[in-house]
């Protein structure tokens, strides 16, 4: 792993797992998403990683026209570097949930390493009322539910990136995924510096155990070297105890409602800010730096925020 002394902060504000019923706090129309990620900027994150949402019914889309608004809200007041997700939402197709990053050309756009079970209805468990269908409705279908990402996939989408001078967060939600971005490496299709994003305590991927992220790390450390940049992600509960030890250890950190509502025991957090606030009182605890944007663009050789197409 590459060796830094500043922490590069990662936001990410909306995503689509969460659905609007499950806190007020989760930003859903554009200028709710664009004031988040201001909000989380200014806290001290240098990477906004940005979902979008249909205003009407708080739904995950994937449609550009979703995201134009976001992006021009946020390009003229923030010089964090914009991360578009080609993630999406596990229900789309993988066609659906390219086109953001083929149009718009960010610096960084977000790359699942692999297909995998996505299972997101234990939180019916916890949210039994729901203003829109919807919610419900994918909630319960995610017991049968693939997040599709091919090899075929993942080439197609590492080409929209080379044609676009975009960079990715390859995201790893378990030790295949790792392989995988080693093989991509292997080929000549992944180059520079790789920015690693490892997720723990989603269902269908690896745990949320200390020991867990250190078996990531360890893999990590033996199939890419030294030359990649680690990022820690830990869901719900787990956000702030896996990216303290992650920081602990060298790692970059991820925070945002995308990957917690919560910011303690049963108390949501009001804003996405409010989990940066958080994890900046944890790295500073520990004597470590808060990269600016700039120092993270340098850090993960970005091309720039006046190369986007946006």
């Amino acid at each position: 792993m590459a060796v830094q002394r500043k922490v590069v902060i990662t936001c990410a504000v909306t995503g689509a797992i969460h659905t609007p019923s499950m806190s007020e706090h989760l930003p859903v129309s554009a200028a709710e998403i664009t004031e988040a990620a201001l909000g989380a900027a200014e806290a001290g994150a240098a990477i906004v990683h940005l979902h979008a949402r249909d205003p009407e019914d708080g739904r995950p889309s994937q449609n550009p026209d979703h995201f134009a608004p976001i992006l021009a809200g946020l390009k003229p007041h923030t010089d964090a570097v914009l991360n578009i997700t080609t993630g999406g939402s596990p229900h789309m197709a993988v066609a659906e949930r390219m086109r953001p990053a083929a149009e718009f050309q960010p610096e960084l756009a977000s790359l699942n390493m692999g297909s995998m079970n996505f299972g997101l209805y234990p939180m019916l468990e916890r949210f039994t009322e729901f203003r829109h269908e919807w919610e419900r409705a994918a909630l319960e279908g995610s017991r049968d539910l693939v997040f599709k990402n091919t090899f075929a996939d993942i080439e197609a989408i590492l080409e929209i990136g080379a044609r676009g001078g975009t960079r990715f967060e390859f995201e790893c939600y378990d030790i295949a995924h790792l392989n995988n971005l080693a093989h991509f490496r292997s080929r000549g299709l992944v180059t520079g510096p790789v920015f690693v994003q490892s997720v723990f305590g989603l269902l269908g991927g690896i745990g949320a155990h200390p020991e867990d992220l250190m078996h990531m790390r360890r893999t990590a450390d033996r199939l890419l070297g030294a030359d990649y940049h680690w990022s820690v992600l830990g869901a719900g509960r787990n956000q702030i105890p896996l990216a303290t030890i992650g920081a602990a250890q060298g790692a970059h950190v991820r925070v945002g409602l995308e990957d917690s509502l919560w910011v303690g025991p049963g108390q949501l957090a009001r804003s996405n800010a409010e989990q940066v606030a958080r994890i900046r009182t944890v790295l500073e605890a520990l004597n470590l730096e808060v990269a600016t944007p700039d120092e993270a663009r340098a850090m993960l050789g970005l091309k720039g925020r006046d190369a986007v197409g946006f």
